[in-house]
Formats: C-alpha cells, sequence, structure tokens
C-alpha cells in the first residue's frame, strides 16, 4: 500500500497503466489526474510520472524522470513518539517523513498529554496520515510512512519487531547512540521518544524489560521535537542513506 510498485520494466516516455495494489497505493498518496506521483518498478528503479488518466477501474502515469538512486533508505525506522502538546507532534510527522522514517506510532506516557486532552483543545489527529502523504510529496519518497494509531506505553512496548534493535531515549543514564549501533550495523531499529519532562525511571525499566536500550544524545536537554527529528538524523546519516 505505500508504494507505487509496477510489475514491469519503466521507460521515460511510455505511459503505465496502473491497476490493483498499486491502484490502491496510487488512491492513498492522494493521487489524482494531473498529479505527480514516484513509481517504482519490477527492477527496483524509481522515477518520477505524471497521472494522465484516472478511473475506477486503474490510472495511466507517464513516467517523466528517472531517480539516480532509490529515495528509501535501506534503513527502517519506526518511530516510537510520546503524544506532544500543540503542534509539535504535525512537526515531527512531517519532518520524520522527510528524513524517511518508515512508521510513526503516537502513544501515551505517564508525563504526555493523552489525545483525548489533545483534541479537547484542537482536532488535529484525523491529520496525521495525510501530512505524511504530503510531506512523502514534497520530499520525493516513493514510500509513505504509515502513522499507527495512538495506543497506551504497554501496547506499543510490543509493537517492535523482534530482529529491531530497540532504543529509548533517556537523559538521565543511557549510553552514547554510537556505542549500540554496532557492529553488525542494524537493518531496523525502533527508536522511542519520550514527552517534555521525560520518561519516568519506571517506564524505563519497563522498556528495558522489552529489550529497550536507554541511550542519550548528549548533555543537553532537547525538546521532544529536537529529539526526536536530530535522532531519526543521526541514525540515518550513521546506517542509512544521509551524508
Amino acid at each position: 500500500m505505500d508504494r507505487i510498485r509496477v510489475d514491469r520494466k519503466v521507460r521515460i516516455g511510455t505511459e503505465v497503466f496502473v491497476e490493483g495494489p498499486p491502484m490502491e497505493a496510487l488512491r492513498f498518496q492522494g493521487g489524482r489526474e494531473g498529479g505527480i506521483v514516484t513509481l517504482t518498478d519490477v527492477e527496483g528503479n524509481e522515477f518520477r510520472g505524471r497521472v494522465t488518466h484516472l478511473s475506477t477501474q486503474g490510472a495511466t502515469v507517464f513516467p517523466f524522470e528517472p531517480f539516480p538512486s532509490s529515495t528509501e533508505s535501506s534503513l527502517e525506522i519506526v518511530l516510537l513518539q510520546a503524544l506532544p502538546e500543540r503542534e509539535r507532534m504535525e512537526l515531527i510527522i512531517q519532518k520524520g517523513t522527510e528524513l524517511g522514517v518508515s512508521t510513526i506510532i503516537p502513544f501515551k506516557s505517564e508525563r504526555s498529554i493523552s489525545l483525548a486532552e489533545r483534541e479537547k483543545k484542537q482536532r488535529k489527529a484525523h491529520r496525521w496520515q495525510q501530512i505524511a502523504i504530503q510531506a512523502a510529496k514534497q520530499s520525493r519518497r516513493a514510500r509513505v510512512p504509515l502513522v499507527k494509531e495512538y495506543c497506551s506505553f504497554a501496547e506499543v512496548l510490543e509493537l517492535s519487531k523482534p530482529e529491531s534493535v530497540k532504543i529509548v531515549l533517556w537523559e538521565k543514564g543511557g549510553q552514547h547512540l554510537k556505542t549500540v549501533l554496532g557492529p553488525p550495523p542494524p537493518r531496523e531499529i525502533a527508536a522511542m521518544v519520550g514527552p517534555e519532562g521525560g520518561f519516568t525511571d519506571t517506564e524505563v525499566r519497563r522498556a528495558q524489560g522489552k529489550g529497550f536500550i536507554p541511550v542519550k544524545l548528549g548533555q543537553r536537554i532537547l525538546r521532544t521535537e529536537t529529539a526526536a527529528i536530530t535522532l531519526v538524523g543521526i541514525l540515518q546519516y550513521a546506517l542509512g542513506d544521509l551524508g
């Protein structure tokens, strides 16, 4: 659903008919007639294309520009984000998408605002996936990260893949990030970022019990949105496709 991947080789200037699962992905990305999308062909090559025709059965896309290399990192980053107040969640989704995260999961921690409290002030949660879609278009990604449903702290601890390297930002006593990134370098990372005020000691112990490694980004205390964006950038530079 996240990529418009066709089962043939794409050639510049030759229209491609999109149907089935690729068409579902195009709809998910908000594809419209005249709009620009990123196609992935059977060989993994990526192209910019314009939707020239759209119907209930499928769409026709005219590829006009190849990408010299993939727009997607080989590093899978799942960002587990304690729900912040105000517009910070929207900023985290936008910048995380631009930096190449795979999935974003908002959750409730002891010191974070709840979704119900946040929605009383300003309804925004219904826009989170759309923000990711728009950010993916702006950054020309082939893949739109999935923004999953808001969940509890207990639930978010169970959502990471067993093979992932799991880290939790903790300013009190975490290891330096570079000491937990290999070798061998991980290909999947679940990164948990806390709210303003950080995680409680109890939460960190619970996370450790589920395989999360406490890490810190230095001696300065960062706002939650700064920490999330910085962490994703560092991970992509160290293990992914930045730099």
